[in-house]
């Protein structure tokens, strides 16, 4: 009886898990679509074939749920950004090959509207912050740290750098995600940064810029 009974728990658990997965799913899905104030807990228990009581089982409001939201599309984009640094030869091109993804991110609809858009109008900078640098911004903390530690860039504060790096990466892709036809202001925007970055360590302009068409482009 005692091990049925721990079975039962477990299954219990891994039930509710799944469930709310699929409502971070949903809610990612709808939220990126359109924006946080025009969706409510019941499009999203509809949408996910649940009542409005389930929902609020698992998630005391729509902020907790949304919150719940930015921190998956947080950890998806540092998946992204971690991949494109994964193809460098060096620290420091896995930064400029990071910074290269994360402004390209920034053009897609959900990372739009969920991380530029509604996280700080609804989380507030300091959750925001807090969340990034769990994800994005450590990534980007690190990449500097093994850079200077090679000598790749002058020796100095790596966390002044990353939030002066991190700051500029989300001002540029706050443009791109206010403008009319993102894919077309991006190019602007990667030059910028790569110009930006190889003055940083002295270094000639990214590989990664090199022969790449451009999103939404053929080549």
């Amino acid at each position: 009886m005692p091990q049925a009974s721990g079975r039962t728990r477990r299954t219990q658990a891994e039930r509710s898990q799944a469930t709310t997965t699929e409502l971070v799913a949903t809610a990612q899905r709808l939220f990126g679509e359109k924006g946080y104030d025009a969706i409510s807990i019941e499009d999203i228990a509809h949408a996910s074939g649940m009542t409005k009581g389930a929902v609020y089982h698992h998630f005391p409001g729509k902020r907790a749920l949304f919150r719940a939201v930015f921190v998956v599309q947080e950890q998806q984009l540092a998946e992204r950004i971690a991949a494109a640094g994964a193809e460098a030869t060096d620290p420091w091109e896995g930064v400029r090959g990071g910074a290269q993804a994360f402004l390209e991110a920034c053009a897609d609809q959900q990372v739009r509207q969920v991380i530029l858009l509604d996280g700080p109008a609804v989380l507030g900078w300091d959750d925001v912050r807090a969340i990034e640098y769990e994800h994005t911004l450590n990534l980007l903390h690190t990449g500097i740290a093994d850079a200077a530690d090679q000598g790749q860039i002058a020796p100095g504060h790596t966390m002044i750098r990353a939030h002066l790096i991190f700051g500029a990466l989300c001002e540029l892709g706050m443009l791109i995600a206010r403008a009319d036809h993102p894919t077309d202001v991006l190019p602007v925007m990667l030059k910028q940064v790569d110009q930006m970055l190889a003055a940083l360590a002295k270094t000639p302009p990214s590989r990664y810029l090199v022969g790449r068409p451009s999103p939404g482009r053929s080549a």
